[in-house]
């Protein structure tokens, strides 16, 4: 299937510098999946994209930064759009936070999402400052956003939540807490589904008056 209209337009934007870095980024991604992260070297990546080891260097630094490049690309273009105003405009908060948990459970089920989270695990247990990066690159940024929500909800009457960053956690740990840890860990059980995330979130609502 070809490319839609509107990415190669985007790509037609893109700096021959955002080219170049995006074509190693696909390469190491696609070669860390396929054989592992450990067992990939840059000169793989290098064949495989094209280009220089120098250039690789110059845009990443190592292969850790490769890997946390790509774990902020993924989580920039798939985790952090599903709360903006255009797309749960005439929406209510249950409805928001529903198709917000949806959304998450799907991004994160994936065989792709698995298997980088897998390597960005392995890795954060050999580096504590890598892990703290990573922490600070994904993590973070999605946790401050349903801050922020529930602050703001808080602040306007839309909901009682009095500890808006306990009640984002509490959020992340209905939604993918269990199911999460079983995958990483490799044993065979099926994500909760839409319905079941539901029915998790009503004593969430309730206890908030979130509607």
């Amino acid at each position: 299937m070809g490319m839609s209209e509107s990415a190669l337009c985007q790509m037609d934007r893109l700096s021959p510098r955002e080219r170049r870095q995006g074509a190693i980024l696909d390469a190491a991604e696609a070669l860390f999946l396929e054989q592992g992260y450990e067992r990939t070297g840059l000169a793989e990546i290098v064949k495989r994209s094209g280009g220089s080891l120098a250039t690789l260097y110059e845009l990443f630094g190592n292969k850790q930064g490769l890997l946390r490049a790509i774990a902020t690309r993924w989580c920039d273009e798939a985790m952090l759009r599903s709360l903006d105003d255009d797309a749960t405009r005439g929406l209510s908060n249950v409805e928001i936070l529903k198709r917000y948990a949806h959304r998450q459970k799907e991004l994160m089920e994936s065989p792709h999402a698995v298997g980088l989270m897998r390597m960005l695990i392995s890795e954060s247990l050999r580096d504590h400052e890598f892990a703290m990066q990573i922490y600070l690159d994904l993590h973070v940024p999605a946790l401050e956003e349903l801050i922020e929500l529930f602050a703001e909800w808080a602040a306007t009457g839309r909901a009682e939540i009095d500890r808006p960053d306990a009640a984002a956690r509490l959020f992340f740990d209905i939604v993918v807490g269990d199911s999460m840890l079983n995958t990483l860990m490799g044993i065979e059980v099926e994500w909760l589904d839409a319905e079941q995330i539901d029915w998790r979130l009503q004593p969430f609502f309730s206890h908030f008056k979130i509607r």
